[in-house]
């Protein structure tokens, strides 16, 4: 399962049009706000479908929606390089964010419930952090590939490849096991699948407070990736050397998955330290405004992949597998809306102090985060009633 379930990783960020989609739409005449208009119509469509997709695939096969996800994200692909306009846009990325949202919660539901059946499950993050390392590399490698195929065909070229991608990995996900099958409650449809799901976290203390670490950890970094080219830019490195850098800060996201083995070892107050040493390390080297403080970066977004990674294996280890997607698609619905949220403010902050200062301010919530895990395992600890602190 594991070779099949990197394989889908991999696949599903080796796309070709990612380093040029922007480029598309501009040379088919689209303005900025147009451009700005299709991003909100991709992450809109994540939002409303994120959490009914979870409620589908605990009431039916979750494989059947990892292998649906990628065809519709290749139907949208094909619309792009066939009948490039607005609207074709428009429809991809509707498309596309359906299919993103069919693989949310459905792919760790499955991963999960199948090494739980082999008695595996403490394995979990260590398989997902380099499921996830496995995708980075996809996006450093889609970065090196697209040059040539670009220069050598054009959109159609990297659109063609793109869309071969998708169905190459909706047939991999054929290959990935499946051996739940849904229960009598689960056959009663979406709203029976909703109501377990969410019974689980009202009755669990620990199921909500995993429920909420998950969008608390993913959110802002998710968001800052998207700036990362504007913050070397503004280092004052020429723009040749930009790709070159943003390689040293993915590839320490990519080793913060791979450390999730032995992250899994870190408790509550280990994990409060790795969120608070990101969190200084981010501020510290996006604010040096200097090519060596993006070390820095790096470290800090390795640190921030590693706690996004252990954050799922610990709400996935704290809930039952009958509303196992639902639940995880509502952690991921959290991120989404975070995602939005930073989106907003680092607008206004970059444009009164600039790229580097917004870097450092969102900083700040990993630290929040980081005290607020400290000062609840200190409450549960003093009280003599209350729950042990999460380990």
């Amino acid at each position: 399962m594991t070779r099949t379930l990197y394989g889908y990783a991999f696949l599903d960020d080796f796309v070709l049009l990612y380093p040029v989609y922007a480029l598309l739409f501009a040379d088919t005449g689209l303005s900025v706000w147009q451009i700005s208009s299709l991003f909100a119509v991709w992450s809109a469509t994540g939002v409303v479908l994120e959490v009914p997709s979870g409620v589908w695939a605990d009431a039916v096969s979750r494989r059947l929606l990892l292998v649906l996800g990628p065809l519709l994200t290749a139907a949208g692909f094909a619309l792009w390089v066939l009948v490039p306009s607005y609207g074709a846009f428009a429809l991809g990325f509707l498309l596309w964010g359906a299919g993103g949202a069919l693989a949310s919660g459905s792919l760790e539901a499955l991963v999960h419930d199948e090494l739980d059946r082999l008695g595996a499950a403490g394995r979990y993050a260590r398989v997902m952090g380099r499921a996830r390392s496995a995708g980075l590399v996809a996006v450093m490698a889609a970065m090196a590939v697209a040059g040539p195929v670009f220069a050598w065909g054009g959109y159609a070229a990297v659109g063609g490849a793109s869309v071969l991608v998708c169905l190459v990995r909706a047939a991999l996900a054929t290959r990935l096991p499946e051996h739940r099958t849904p229960s009598s409650d689960e056959t009663d449809g979406w709203a029976a699948s909703l109501r377990t799901g969410l019974a689980a976290a009202r009755a669990d203390r620990s199921v909500r407070g995993a429920l909420l670490l998950v969008p608390a950890v993913s959110a802002v970094w998710g968001a800052l990736d998207e700036y990362t080219p504007l913050l070397v830019r503004d280092t004052g490195v020429a723009e040749a050397t930009v790709p070159w850098l943003l390689l040293m800060i993915w590839t320490g996201a990519t080793a913060g998955g791979l450390l999730a083995g032995p992250g899994e070892r870190l408790g509550t107050a280990g994990f409060a330290g790795l969120l608070a040493g990101a969190a200084l390390a981010l501020a510290v080297g996006a604010g040096s405004g200097s090519p060596a403080g993006l070390v820095l970066v790096g470290l800090a977004f390795g640190g921030f992949q590693l706690a996004h990674v252990l954050a799922d294996a610990r709400l996935q280890h704290r809930i039952d597998a009958s509303g196992r997607a639902t639940l995880t698609s509502i952690a991921g619905l959290g991120g989404e809306l975070g995602t939005v949220a930073v989106y907003g403010g680092y607008a206004a902050v970059s444009d009164a102090g600039g790229n580097a200062t917004a870097f450092v301010w969102f900083a700040v919530p990993y630290l929040v985060t980081a005290l607020v895990l400290v000062a609840t395992r200190r409450v549960r600890n003093e009280s003599p009633k209350g729950p042990r602190g999460t380990q």
